[in-house]
């Protein structure tokens, strides 16, 4: 069959039959639930925040159960990203959650480095299901998807504003990751303080070109409640593992000397919001955005990178094998010329380093000939000083012999001298 044919047939328009009796595959719903509960779901979520703001205690409190953690310190040289992963079970549903921890966020000096070990993180999730995807032999069925779904950032309540380092790494993931802004310890500023900083943080969002994730408002039975949510972002959130007595009946909460804050309370805090918007409605939502919008993205560039494309520029289907061998020549002639690059650089390093030798050879040459002439002259020197030394000792040797002779004249005269006189006397 011809390709025409076949886009023919397939643009044919669809007829709609009413069915005489029942068939039975209005259970395929059923089928789907069965298959999906015996298979298990997986989450993961990324808690982004300062050490100590609480995002170990908020996990505890939103799952109700204690998950293990080491407590972290505020001297870490970077970021450090710990993944646990854990089996929670609930009615016949079994979830696999991964819940990762940015230790060390916000603690250096220098913060300009602080987003990339996550950003890095989240690219290598991408990455490992994309490799699976492509090998030949796949088993996506069973895989560990680690992808993340959902990242909590948590914002400090002791500011008016957002800082700008959660500006830039929120800017920095939003195109990875469904962000979801808490304003945690929300019960360590009052309710007035907590309005302003909440309209804070939204404008500043907003201006700044941040994309927070927003509740869908597609489907019907969820458009009313997520639209409603949607206007109450950023959450204001506590988080407590402790029960505390109010009243006849006891709740997690925190107690305080001037009384006590209910986690569950919704005049308190927006505790209960966040775990009925993450957990209980949109759940799916989440992890349907993060495999079809921001994995699609990171799988699209990716593939382009690779020089695949869905069509040519005559908008016809393209052939997988002529896109790898199209490519296969592409890497094999930039590969020739990162080669001749580096031959020709060492080449150049060659030549540049003859040229030195040369220069230094040239340098040495200049200066043996330097200390030649010096020696030769030092040796003239040395050569007139000593004929001037042996013309002193010569004259000296001269004068020595006259002085000798002078004195031994002398000498003979006195002696001849008294005898002359003593034959006076006898005569």
């Amino acid at each position: 069959m011809a390709t025409s044919e076949v886009d023919a047939f397939a643009n044919e328009e669809k007829r709609t039959l009413e069915l005489g009796g029942h068939v039975g595959f209005d259970s395929l719903p059923d089928q789907l639930v069965s298959k999906a509960s015996a298979q298990g779901f997986c989450f993961n979520i990324l808690c982004v925040g300062e050490t100590g703001i609480g995002k170990s205690t908020l996990m505890n409190t939103l799952f109700n159960t204690t998950f293990e953690n080491e407590e972290a310190s505020h001297y870490g040289q970077m970021v450090e990203l710990r993944p646990h992963t854990y089996e929670l079970r609930e009615s016949n549903v079994n979830l696999k959650l991964t819940v990762v921890h940015t230790v060390g966020f916000g603690d250096q000096i220098n913060k300009e480095q602080s987003y990339k070990p996550i950003l890095e993180y989240i690219d290598a999730q991408f990455a490992k299901f994309l490799e699976e995807e492509l090998k030949i032999k796949r088993s996506l069925f069973n895989y560990h998807d680690t992808r993340i779904h959902i990242c909590l950032y948590f914002i400090a309540p002791n500011g008016h504003s957002l800082k700008s380092l959660d500006l830039v790494t929120m800017k920095k993931l939003d195109s990875k990751v469904n962000i979801i802004p808490v304003i945690a310890k929300a019960d360590t500023v009052s309710r007035n303080e907590l309005e302003k900083l909440k309209i804070k943080v939204m404008s500043e969002l907003v201006s700044n070109g941040v994309q927070i994730y927003q509740f869908p408002t597609e489907d019907e039975a969820v458009a009313e409640i997520n639209s409603s949510m949607n206007t109450l972002l950023p959450f204001a959130v506590v988080g407590s593992v402790d029960d505390v007595k109010v009243g006849n009946k006891m709740v997690k909460g925190r107690l305080y000397p001037w009384g006590s804050v209910e986690v569950e309370n919704e005049k308190h805090c927006d505790f209960v919001k966040l775990r009925e918007m993450v957990l209980r409605v949109n759940m799916e939502d989440l992890r349907e955005q993060t495999h079809a919008r921001h994995y699609e993205l990171y799988r699209r560039c990716k593939l382009e990178e690779m020089g695949f494309k869905d069509t040519g520029t005559d908008s016809q289907s393209f052939s997988l094998q002529q896109t790898y061998e199209a490519k296969r020549k592409e890497f094999l002639v930039e590969l020739q010329r990162k080669e001749e690059e580096m031959r020709q650089m060492f080449v150049n390093k060659v030549k540049e380093t003859e040229a030195e030798l040369k220069e230094k050879e040239k340098e040495l040459h200049e200066r043996f000939e330097q200390l030649k002439r010096m020696h030769q002259e030092e040796k003239k020197n040395l050569e007139e000083k000593r004929r001037e030394l042996e013309e002193e000792m010569n004259a000296f040797n001269r004068r020595k012999v006259a002085a000798e002779t002078l004195m031994g004249q002398a000498l003979q005269g006195c002696s001849q001298q008294p005898f002359k006189k003593d034959k006076d006397k006898k005569n």
